[in-house]
């Protein structure tokens, strides 16, 4: 289906003077803020801002910290993505030390009217309020085609969510797929799987597809499979502190080719789970790749391996082959979503 089809209705109006909404997308690595001033025309932002989670002891100490930064009054309503399970107004962050707790939140800030959306379920309601611009289009199937929507999002974590289609709206619900068990296939993933698991003990699919992924599959080639580490990007990694876009970087540029070999493993095993991820949701109308990895990685998915891989399934290759396939670009997906729940979905 063509982005521009997508729709998601809206449940509730703001009102003729509108509302203001802070809106949060708040991962494992990097929090981004905005306020949005929200009528029935639509959204307009405000102000902006990011921060580094790590830095912070809790979402109220950002909250805060971004309307001090903004010199922002108190928000009508706060509406915030979060990296983790939704559970009766509760969330405790997957790869944050945080609590989140809806009336915590509300107590602080002041602010009654406070909700909370996994983090990749704000991504897709943000998937409504983007262009064509805002997307790489890596398949481009049959652009005409209805049915469920998927978004297979890699970043500090792996996110997985879902659209559902009624035959007139779509309706975003979230999923903790990423936590499922990693399906080896290859001598090579059988080492792997074994290797993560002395360290892990469970080996989920997040373990093969995330940043901190990247990493563990480059040691693996290093210290199990002996691929030759070459001594400036030994270098490069122990001033980095062994950072995945150094790799990553260099498997682009065909620089080193452990580093290639790591990107190849990487890229198949984020084809087979985004396979996966379609045919268990049927997701006939589209396929995105979000998260903070794939737009960084683009050129190494455009390459022919990432259909083959895609496609390398049991019988239903006639279904994945018409099934368009997009990266989304812009990384303030989960904001907006954030942003268009908290005015217009409650």
């Amino acid at each position: 289906m063509s982005i521009k089809n997508l729709y998601i209705p809206r449940r509730s109006k703001p009102g003729e003077k509108g509302i203001t909404v802070l809106a949060g997308d708040i991962g494992g690595t990097k929090t981004n803020l905005a306020i949005y001033h929200a009528t029935e025309n639509g959204l307009k932002v405000l102000q902006t801002g990011k921060y580094a989670s790590a830095e912070y002891d809790s979402c109220v100490a950002i909250l805060q910290q971004f309307l001090t930064d903004t010199n922002s009054p108190r928000p009508d309503r706060i509406c915030l993505g979060v990296a983790g399970p939704v559970l009766n107004g509760k969330v405790n962050l997957t790869n944050l030390s945080w609590d989140i707790d809806i009336n915590v939140v509300k107590n602080a800030m002041g602010v009654e009217a406070v909700f909370l959306l996994n983090d990749l379920e704000s991504m897709a309601y943000g998937l409504a309020g983007l262009s064509e611009e805002d997307f790489i289009t890596i398949h481009k199937g049959n652009e005409n085609s209805t049915g469920n929507m998927a978004i297979n999002a890699p970043g500090t974590g792996l996110g997985q969510a879902g659209l559902y289609w009624n035959g007139h709206n779509h309706f975003p619900f979230p999923t903790e797929g990423g936590h499922a068990d990693f399906a080896p296939r290859t001598d090579v993933d059988f080492a792997l799987l074994k290797f993560l698991q002395k360290e892990y003990g469970v080996v989920s699919w997040e373990k093969v597809v995330a940043g901190p992924a990247i990493t563990d599959i480059y040691r693996f080639l290093r210290d199990e499979q002996h691929m030759e580490e070459p001594a400036w990007l030994k270098d490069a990694l122990e001033q980095s502190n062994l950072d995945s876009a150094v790799i990553s970087g260099a498997a682009i540029d065909k620089k080193s080719a452990i580093c290639v070999e790591t990107m190849a493993l990487f890229v198949r095993y984020l084809a087979r789970e985004s396979c996966n991820l379609v045919l268990k949701m049927k997701a006939t109308g589209g396929l995105f790749l979000g998260g903070g990895i794939p737009p960084k990685i683009a050129p190494l998915l455009l390459q022919k391996e990432f259909m083959e891989h895609f496609m390398d399934c049991d019988r239903m290759q006639h279904l994945l082959e018409h099934i368009p396939i997009r990266i989304i670009k812009n990384d303030k997906t989960g904001l907006i979503g954030a942003a268009n729940y908290g005015a217009y979905l409650i």
